[in-house]
């Protein structure tokens, strides 16, 4: 009788975390113009002219377009809608869709939209205005649609010329992963090139030596991979042709010296320092079945150090961030504000930084597939220079009915196979997104929350093995990645269930983390950041706040999901296991110097300042002694 209670209330508790995420998270903003009630209202007064025609004449994969409009009963409703394919036709609905229209048949969402007025104040009385827009090569051409009637009851008055890429096909956006050994790196990029039409593979080699060649793997999927609206309806968009390319047999990362004097603190003078590295640099390559070839620009990564190398190793962690639009475009106008500034803040700081962990939420495309080509655009100066590590979150793929732990639909219909195709990572299986990495010092350990954790489960067996099999000797710094928040979190939710924390999040899973002495725990989901003391069911194990010597006795939780998306409020209730609080956006920092020095440190997006930091200090004897419930229990006999 007891365990169907059990039951019962678990139950009860995910339908509320569902509606309070859903509420948290708002509407996806493509999600607000009413394709189906698109009409025709073409006027001859009426005009939208775009120009340049063509881009991308220096191999350039983004570039400005300037529109030029006029209507005779201009509006402040009025908005401008870009499109791709550019031609409007019955081929790009279901087979269900556009018959009952006439046309021009529109079955899709836009790419992005901006109202007409945005640039243009003098629209509403002029009857003219102009734009800028920033468009990326996405395997297609473009249109430019002129609406008035406003989102829900959107009429076509204008169609533009049609814009496009010099090559719509080309191999783009590259985005860089760990292989499942350490001196193995993947290379994931897009094209327009399937398997029928060329041969993909990667060209690389180091800086000062021969070239070669590896081949690639290709995927794609179609409608029918699709689990639900909009993925399935309005937001599909034709993914192109996914290759994946593994580069093996890497030199490992290396340094002069063992990375400085030991001292943490010392970040500023060890990136200064020549560091002795040559870098591998790379190309993306398709062999036209008529002998020609189509190369990408040239890349450059430095492969990973092998495990329990001492050198330098600096990790970026944050979860949420979602995508955002350099143009104002109102597509995530006031939807995912932080998003560009923690983007820009890791281009800048890239020479200090070596792998980044995306924890889940990537691209907030909710099923409007081509925000996935956005998104890897405008991470392409990151993830095409360093390993770009994801999880998986609700927004990749939850959806009822597919087997996710939650039966929400915040995928949008995704039901994960976009972020389990876009991005390599190295998991047994990736429709069970839990994985582990090693980077040097560092173990990795990264579980999927969208499906089950708890004891008994197949992912439970997963993560016990993870963690026991870490070499600490070698690989001292043992850090936990999920995406929600598995461990404790002072946020609004959390606090209404009475739980601080996901509904059984850590009732499992913290005899782990105390046996095997997890050093930090970190999640997204909560769009804040926040840090707790060393805690071990509900108690502080240490009281030191900002420098730890020798053992922990328990694990930080630290909550790092203010990437970008819309920010989340802190319970009013004192939580007395939380050291620090942000209600901004950020993302953290680990520099491990040694097998003995760790640094932490919280971010700032908007200026890239230190705004909180602790240190740990500490001996491999540290890690082997005993503390409550990390040791078989003894007797006096044993």
């Amino acid at each position: 009788m007891m365990r169907g209670l059990e039951l019962v209330f678990f139950a009860i508790l995910l339908v509320l975390a569902t509606l309070q995420v859903a509420i948290s998270h708002g509407e996806q903003p493509l999600s607000r113009i009413a394709v189906h009630n698109t009409r025709l209202r073409l006027s001859e007064n009426a005009d939208i002219r775009a120009s340049p025609s063509i881009l991308g004449l220096k191999g350039q994969n983004s570039e400005w377009v300037t529109l030029e409009y006029a209507s005779p009963n201009p509006s402040n409703d009025d908005w401008i809608g870009v499109f791709s394919p550019a031609d409007f036709s019955a081929s790009t609905c279901n087979p269900d869709e556009g018959s009952k229209q006439s046309p021009p048949f529109l079955c899709t969402a836009p790419i992005k939209y901006q109202y007409a007025n945005y640039s243009s104040p003098g629209y509403r009385k002029e009857g003219k205005g102009s734009l800028r827009l920033q468009l990326i090569n996405q395997r297609s051409d473009f249109s430019f649609v002129l609406f008035s009637g406003g989102l829900a009851n959107p009429k076509v008055v204008a169609v533009s010329n049609k814009v496009a890429f010099t090559n719509p096909n080309a191999p783009v956006y590259p985005r860089l992963a760990q292989g499942k050994i350490w001196n193995e790196m993947t290379v994931t990029w897009t094209s327009g090139y399937g398997i029928n039409e060329a041969e993909p593979f990667v060209e690389w080699g180091r800086k000062d030596g021969d070239r070669m060649r590896s081949p690639a793997g290709t995927l794609t999927f179609n409608r029918n991979s699709m689990c639900g609206a909009p993925a399935r309806t309005v937001g599909w968009r034709d993914p192109g042709f996914i290759h994946t390319s593994f580069l093996k047999e890497l030199w490992p990362n290396s340094v002069g010296g063992e990375g400085g004097s030991g001292e943490i603190g010392k970040e500023r003078e060890v990136s200064k320092r020549e560091r002795g590295l040559v870098p591998y640099t790379y190309k993306l390559g398709h062999k036209l079945f008529n002998g020609t070839y189509v190369w990408s620009r040239v890349y450059q990564f430095r492969a990973s150090p092998y495990p329990g190398q001492s050198s330098v190793q600096r990790v970026v962690i944050f979860g949420d961030m979602g995508k955002d639009e350099v143009d104002g475009s109102n597509e995530y106008n006031n939807y995912q504000r932080g998003s560009l500034n923690t983007t820009k803040q890791l281009i800048e700081d890239l020479k200090n930084i070596d792998i980044v962990f995306h924890i889940g939420d990537i691209c907030y495309a909710n099923g409007y597939l081509s925000q996935w080509d956005q998104f890897t655009a405008q991470v392409e100066p990151i993830a095409s220079t360093v390993p770009y590590m994801i999880a998986s979150g609700n927004h990749e793929r939850d959806w009822p009915g597919t087997g996710s732990f939650y039966g929400n639909s915040d995928s949008g219909g995704e039901c994960g196979v976009l972020a389990e195709t876009m991005f390599y990572v190295p998991a047994e299986n990736r429709a069970k997104f839990w994985y582990s990495t090693d980077y040097g010092m560092f173990r990795f350990c990264i579980a999927d929350t969208e499906h089950d954790w708890r004891e008994g489960t197949e992912q439970y067996k997963f993560i016990e093995h993870c963690l026991a099999s870490a070499d600490r000797q070698k690989q001292p710094w043992l850090i936990f990645l999920a995406h929600r928040v598995l461990g404790y979190s002072s946020g609004t939710w959390y606090a209404e269930e009475g739980s601080f924390e996901e509904p059984m999040g850590r009732e499992s899973l913290q005899k782990l983390w105390q046996k095997y002495k997890v050093d930090i725990a970190m999640y997204g989901h909560v769009h804040n950041y926040e840090r707790t003391c060393p805690i071990y069911q509900n108690i502080c194990t240490s009281k030191e706040k900002f420098y730890y010597k020798g053992t922990l006795n328990g694990t930080i939780h630290v909550v790092a999901g203010g990437g970008g998306a819309s920010l989340a409020d802190f319970t009013p209730i004192n939580t007395t296991w939380s050291y620090f609080k942000d209600h901004d956006y950020g993302f953290v920092k680990l520099t491990a110097f040694d097998h003995s020095n760790l640094l932490f440190e919280y971010k700032k997006s908007r200026d890239g300042k230190v705004y909180d930091s602790f240190k740990i200090s500490r001996d491999y004897r540290d890690i082997l002694a005993c503390t409550v419930d990390s040791c078989p229990s003894m007797t006096l006999a044993s």
